[in-house]
């Protein structure tokens, strides 16, 4: 799905970060260390983000009416 706006536990804002976050581990940083730069300190921060599964490319194909 998409990377929620903000965190569901103490509401920092996080949606922005996604991009930055995927550049960052493309550049070949570890989780660990693109969290650090990106400011994410709060662990349920690190986990929106850690756990987040961006399935929407997969699930646009469906929404398609093929008639």
């Amino acid at each position: 799905m998409i990377i929620p706006v903000r965190c569901f536990t103490c509401g920092k804002v996080i949606g922005d970060k996604w991009e930055h976050y995927l550049s960052l581990l493309r550049d070949g940083k570890t989780e660990k260390e693109a969290m650090d730069i990106l400011g994410l300190s709060r662990i349920c921060c690190r986990r929106m983000i850690f756990t987040h599964v961006n399935i929407i490319d997969n699930m646009i194909k469906y929404s398609t009416n093929t008639q």
